[in-house]
């Protein structure tokens, strides 16, 4: 998926798959506490981010649309609204989720998966609030709702690779992989209207 899921180390010797996969969370704690969100909002769309948001979609079973960029926090707002009844990647993404999430507690238990998710919201949360929160006065905005639009869009992200990792399905083409990657080349995306993903 990224740097912090390569386990490029021989410590895990006779642990279980399990604890391997457990032990992974600190390093994505770790590399997701990095200051490249919202760093990149609003610039065009160009060679390897298009071809990532491209392959984002067609993962995700929407080959048929394209990414196209947000210039502006109002365009971003205006998008954001959509996102939910209206967006066709919606349903798609909470099936996955749900599928990962049984998987992710058949492995390690309920408490276990309840435990890690709500660790990882709680030490991401504050620091992906105060990204989204610079970016958008950057911008020169006052705008509380679109900061919290945008900061859950980043740890909804982050709860999704989590649970690739729990699941053992950390591959480099899952959905949620590919759409964290998006966020991590500091983007935003938004929402999928029609065949078009607004990608901010």
């Amino acid at each position: 998926m990224t740097s912090w899921d390569d386990e490029d180390d021989d410590e895990v010797g006779d642990d279980s798959e399990d604890h391997a996969a457990l032990r992974l969370i600190p390093r994505f704690i770790a590399g997701a506490s990095g200051p490249f969100w919202f760093s990149a909002v609003g610039q065009p769309l160009r060679g390897p981010l298009k071809d990532e948001a491209q392959a984002w979609l067609d993962a995700l079973g929407f080959p048929d649309a394209s990414p196209v960029a947000l210039r502006d926090w109002r365009e971003a707002s205006e998008a954001a609204e959509t996102t939910g009844i209206d967006d066709p990647a919606f349903e798609t993404e909470e099936q996955l989720r749900a599928a990962l999430t049984q998987d992710a507690i058949d492995q390690h238990g309920e408490d276990a998966v309840s435990v890690v998710l709500t660790h990882v919201a709680a030490e991401l949360g504050v620091s992906i609030g105060e990204a989204a929160l610079n970016a958008t006065r950057v911008w020169g905005l006052d705008d509380l709702e679109l900061v919290n639009a945008a900061a859950g869009a980043g740890v909804q992200a982050c709860h999704n690779a989590v649970l690739l990792l729990l699941a053992g399905r950390a591959e480099d083409d899952h959905p949620f992989a590919l759409k964290y990657r998006l966020f991590e080349r500091g983007r935003w995306p938004v929402a999928l209207i029609g065949s078009s993903l607004h990608l901010f």
